[in-house]
């Protein structure tokens, strides 16, 4: 996988277009570090390879989310305490509807 500077990126630009095909994937950094991933497609592809990258998008999140929980300590609470929380949190929202 080839890496690719903004400045290279806009100064390259036709020659970046030629090779995206070959390379399939070219990471773009700023600074020496990765902020995106270009990656080339076809009219038969777009929206297969746009419903991947999202559901790679959202399991990161739940991956992101599932860390955070457990630092907390989430990962360690009893049944009772997840229902007395569900409880607490379904009481709240009917007051509200109020």
């Amino acid at each position: 996988m080839k890496f690719l500077s903004i400045r290279d990126l806009r100064s390259k630009s036709a020659q970046v277009w030629q090779e995206l095909p070959l390379e399939r994937e070219m990471v773009i950094t700023n600074n020496g570090r990765p902020i995106a991933v270009i990656s080339s497609v076809d009219e038969g592809t777009v929206e297969s390879s746009l419903a991947t990258w999202r559901q790679v998008r959202a399991t990161q999140a739940i991956v992101s989310i599932q860390k955070e929980s457990m630092k907390k300590g989430n990962d360690r609470i009893s049944i009772e305490q997840i229902d007395s929380e569900i409880n607490k949190t379904r009481r709240a929202r009917q007051k509200r509807r109020i």
